[in-house]
């Protein structure tokens, strides 16, 4: 299996070694994300798309000789990964989209898509001597951390700012998970879970500080490939808050790339939320990632300073993509939109990324017969209350079916 020739940081270029406390660069902070690379040579002579055909797509460990581990065995207990790739019709008919996906991570154990990056973690910290771990969380990176620590057996720690839907602080509680209920922001959360990671000796999950999140994230991009017969998409929408999703996505099919098993690369478009546009902003802009302050409905993507803002700017760049920010509004008019023509129900974040497609459409930005890929990346029961803000509930009927024709407009 592969072992990271070496974890570079985004902003200085320095090389380390991995360990258990290499995470960022000790040199640039917080914000010198590390970016994991492997002798790809290696990796062809031991992998192949022949090979990974002949496999059952039960889960996402069949991208094994791609990850940075040196194996799993058959006793993982949950299947991670191996989602379903829908060619939702009806979205595709109201959008006037011929070739339009959702790629539904909603499908995973703890309904979110940080399913793949704490499974890839839970293992790697176990191989660096680590057993017990933690993170930082408004809520799904938490949940699935304490939902894969569960089923492995393990002790975790999450970090929630007070603020985190109770749908999602109902996960960790019920996975058994140590939750500590901040009072304050994400990033206050964040910056404490490192600071009492280092103190307890935990292993840290967190979202772009850990350099394997995005190791385990990428493999979103390998199904997707393989998914569409390795003809990538042209686009890729990825909700966006501290970027680690959307460089795992750009890794995933740059990888593929570097293997020759893809042709060409797609362009990814980061979907922010207007509350929260740090890397929309700094792309925009003079390249700078700042604070902002975070105000949206969408928990998952509301980050004041993205710590891995700096890569996910370098990818979003490097593919040729671009930055689409959209309102809370607009945010919950996506919701019902994806559940009416789908059958799928996003969370906030989710839908995010629908919002920018529609977004794109109306603007003249996407053609018809563009091959697009939205990515859901959390279910909507992990945030009722903001589902309930996006539609009109009912107003009770008496129990007569002369209430009920009067209701549907029978005479």
């Amino acid at each position: 299996m592969p072992v990271p020739e070496s974890l570079t940081c985004v902003l200085c270029g320095a090389a380390y070694r991995e360990g258990a406390d290499q995470y960022s660069c000790p040199e640039c902070g917080e914000l010198g994300t590390l970016r994991v690379s492997y002798d790809y040579d290696r990796i062809k002579a031991s992998a192949s798309r022949d090979g990974l055909a002949a496999l059952p797509f039960r889960d996402h460990w069949r991208y094994l000789p791609l990850l940075p581990l040196a194996g799993v065995g058959s006793e993982f207990p949950l299947a991670v990964g191996a989602t379903p790739l829908y060619p939702v019709p009806g979205l595709r008919r109201a959008l006037g989209l011929e070739r339009l996906w959702v790629k539904d991570d909603t499908a995973n154990p703890s309904a979110s898509l940080k399913d793949r990056a704490s499974s890839v973690v839970l293992l790697k910290g176990q191989e660096l001597g680590r057993t017990e771990f933690a993170a930082a969380s408004t809520g799904n990176a938490g949940a699935s951390l304490a939902c894969l620590s569960a089923a492995l057996g393990l002790p975790c720690h999450i970090f929630v700012p007070e603020s985190a839907p109770r749908a999602k602080v109902a996960q960790l509680l019920i996975f058994g998970a140590d939750v500590l209920s901040i009072r304050g922001s994400y990033s206050e959360a964040f910056s404490l879970c490192v600071e009492a990671s280092d103190r307890f000796r935990w292993y840290n999950r967190n979202t772009g500080y850990n350099p394997y999140t995005v190791e385990g994230k990428k493999t979103v991009a390998l199904e997707i490939a393989e998914q569409l017969g390795w003809e990538p998409p042209d686009t890729v929408i990825v909700a966006t808050g501290d970027g680690c999703i959307l460089s795992g996505v750009w890794k995933g099919f740059t990888d593929l790339h570097r293997l020759g098993w893809i042709s060409r690369l797609p362009r990814l478009v980061a979907a922010q939320a207007e509350g929260s546009q740090s890397i929309k902003q700094a792309f925009d802009g003079d390249g700078t990632i700042r604070p902002v302050n975070e105000d949206t409905l969408a928990d998952s993507i509301s980050v004041s300073l993205p710590r891995n803002g700096v890569m996910a700017l370098q990818d979003l760049r490097a593919s040729g993509g671009s930055a689409v920010s959209v309102s809370d509004g607009e945010i919950l008019e996506a919701m019902p939109l994806l559940g009416r023509t789908t059958g799928l129900f996003g969370e906030p974040a989710a839908a995010a990324a629908a919002a920018v497609l529609v977004k794109l459409v109306d603007q003249g930005e996407v053609s018809s017969t563009e091959r697009i890929v939205v990515v859901s990346t959390g279910h909507g029961l992990k945030d009722v209350d903001a589902a309930l803000r996006a539609v009109d509930p009912p107003e009770p009927l008496e129990c007569s079916i002369e209430a009920v024709r009067a209701r549907i407009g029978i005479r």
